[in-house]
């Protein structure tokens, strides 16, 4: 993944555009981090994957899942295997590889990227789930895809989502919130996602410092952990960050701590 993070900051070197047609107003600012604002709840967080890049916090609460959608593999599949270990099948996507880093006979892969569209490189997550994957039942997503993490988002269908217990994301280029047409545009993916989903986590990537406006700041790679609503029964305020079982993205870098703006206040 730090090989595609480099490309991430290669292109962002040309983008310097981004922030030139104004700045978002504070309030509406203060409006995306409050919908935003993680809690604690009755599944406590364990970790799944490796203890860098490729492992994420998820609620403890697989038991029934019966499978895992996860575009974007790349040269880790630490976090798969962690499912399969459990029991519970995945199927993996990315155009870029030829097959998952690891072998086991629970993980299924094709060689596509995710988008909005169908063809010899692409499929969308409707798609994808309608030909793999058991047809009822929990699953789980986790989705890694260098930016398309927007555009899949918005091309799927409640019925499809819905699928879901859980969905975890590294979202990019989140520093473009401070664009209003930015915030808009991402604005609207977490509102889909957050009317049926609790925010559980929230893990900067420490690849790229945090970008900052006024008192806020904004890291440019997060990873979220949701949880849908009807799965937690108990739900308050989460302030504690890092997690116990946080770990950084690149080691040798200094760590990002999640900034205060991001969750509630005392």
């Amino acid at each position: 993944m730090i090989g595609l993070l480099k490309d991430y900051v290669k292109a962002r070197l040309l983008d310097n555009d981004f922030m030139i047609s104004g700045t978002s107003k504070e309030e509406e600012l203060r409006e995306f981090f409050r919908d935003l604002f993680p809690v604690v709840t009755d599944k406590k967080l364990i970790r799944l994957g490796g203890s860098a890049d490729g492992g994420y916090l998820v609620p403890d609460d697989l038991d029934g899942c019966v499978g895992c959608f996860s575009p974007g593999v790349y040269n880790v599949s630490d976090f798969e295997l962690g499912l399969a270990e459990r029991g519970i099948p995945c199927f993996l996507a990315d155009f870029s590889v030829d097959a998952p880093a690891i072998h086991n006979d629970l993980l299924d892969f094709e060689k596509k990227f995710l988008g909005n569209e169908n063809n010899a490189k692409f499929m969308t997550l409707e798609n994808w789930m309608s030909r793999k994957g058991p047809h009822t039942g929990d699953l789980i997503l986790q989705m890694d895809i260098e930016g398309g993490e927007y555009e899949v988002l918005i091309e799927t269908s409640w019925e499809y989502l819905k699928r879901f217990r859980m969905i975890i994301i590294e979202f990019h280029s989140l520093d473009r919130i401070l664009n209003p047409i930015g915030l808009k545009l991402i604005g609207a993916v977490f509102k889909k996602i957050t009317k049926h989903f609790d925010v559980v986590h929230i893990h900067p990537n420490n690849y790229f410092k945090p970008i900052e406006y006024r008192d806020f700041k904004v890291p440019p790679i997060m990873e979220f952990s949701f949880l849908r609503k009807d799965r937690v029964s108990r739900r308050t305020p989460a302030r504690r960050f890092p997690h116990d079982l946080d770990r950084r993205n690149v080691a040798n870098r200094d760590d990002v701590v999640l900034p205060k703006c991001w969750f509630a206040p005392e």
